[in-house]
């Protein structure tokens, strides 16, 4: 791994291949495509979890509601985007506006509107995993040349990880960045902000907006983002697994392998995905805590936001080509 440039490799992404090759040797996953409705009840429930905690703090004093919300409320936050991309990639319901009603919802407690924004990138992280002016998962080049390997940038990173990601965005021009479902989105989470405010007050919307800045940032849940695609483990592999405990809490997000390979398959499939065809994961690297890694990317100099595979090969996918279809 080199500390001043990220790894460009001329392979092909080794998703689309590999659950090819899974869907031929292991047939019976097609039964694993299907949809979850129950998933809107796990927003519903974590929506409900993180109004009912606003309004117990809504006249506590901030050393309460920091705490509260690194400790408790960064869980219901990370799950709840969980459920923003399971959404965005329509495994809730069939209908696309149903999926994004549920985007919507669950995005209410994050305070800021990014759930349809979020779908509109996301796909072109799977359909163009690596190439830097699509790929928004990607650190730009300027943010690995400032931050470097050093713990205290890296934390700096971490902690301003939700700032980092919008400033990516700008790169993807042919991302369309607004549709009318952002617009719904930015419309739906004003009023709720608005309502928040209204009926709880501010330290209420406080300890909301802390709660979704944790769960993306400096914060074990944090170590999501290393964890996913980069070379902590092997300069080869850029895709990494996480099966630890956290994925009880957080819907198998921890399950990225399987999910790049069949994204049809929701999140309660994936372990019975891995389970199905175990040849294909089990050589693989993959992690077990997330605290571990947390600590680790912080402290190791080995690893820096050099630590990715970029690649200028679109592979056959074309620019204006159907998303929906090709994921």
């Amino acid at each position: 791994m080199s500390a001043t440039s990220f790894t460009t490799t001329t392979t092909s992404e080794p998703h689309r291949g590999r659950g090819r090759q899974i869907v031929q040797a292991h047939p019976e996953v097609k039964h694993l495509m299907t949809r979850t409705p129950a998933t809107l009840l796990v927003a519903l429930a974590c929506v409900g979890a993180q109004v009912g905690l606003a309004y117990l703090l809504r006249q506590q004093a901030w050393y309460w509601v920091v705490p509260v919300a690194y400790l408790v409320g960064a869980f219901f936050s990370h799950t709840l985007f969980v459920i923003i991309h399971e959404a965005a990639h329509n495994l809730v319901f069939k209908k696309l506006w149903q999926n994004v009603a549920v985007g919507i919802v669950a995005n209410f407690p994050s305070v800021v509107p990014t759930a349809i924004s979020f779908k509109n990138f996301h796909i072109k992280h799977h359909v163009f995993q690596g190439v830097h002016e699509l790929d928004a998962d990607l650190p730009d080049w300027y943010e690995a040349k400032l931050i470097r390997n050093y713990a205290l940038g890296k934390a700096v990173w971490l902690f301003f990880f939700p700032v980092f990601q919008v400033i990516r965005t700008f790169r993807c021009r042919e991302v369309a960045a607004v549709d009318r479902y952002v617009v719904a989105n930015v419309v739906c989470q004003l009023a709720f902000d608005v309502a928040v405010v209204y009926f709880l007050g501010w330290t209420a919307l406080l300890y909301l907006a802390l709660s979704f800045w944790f769960s993306v940032g400096l914060h074990p849940l944090g170590a999501r983002w290393i964890q996913e695609h980069y070379l902590t483990l092997d300069a080869n592999q850029e895709t990494y697994s996480y099966y630890g405990r956290l994925n009880g809490v957080n819907l198998n997000v921890g399950f990225h392998n399987e999910h790049h390979d069949l994204p049809s398959i929701p999140w309660n499939n994936l372990p019975k995905l891995k389970q199905v065809a175990p040849e294909f994961y089990e050589p693989l690297l993959h992690h077990t805590s997330y605290t571990k890694l947390f600590f680790r990317f912080l402290f190791d100099q080995e690893i820096s936001l050099y630590a990715r595979l970029v690649r200028k090969d679109r592979g056959r996918t074309s620019r204006t080509g159907s998303v929906a279809e090709q994921v």
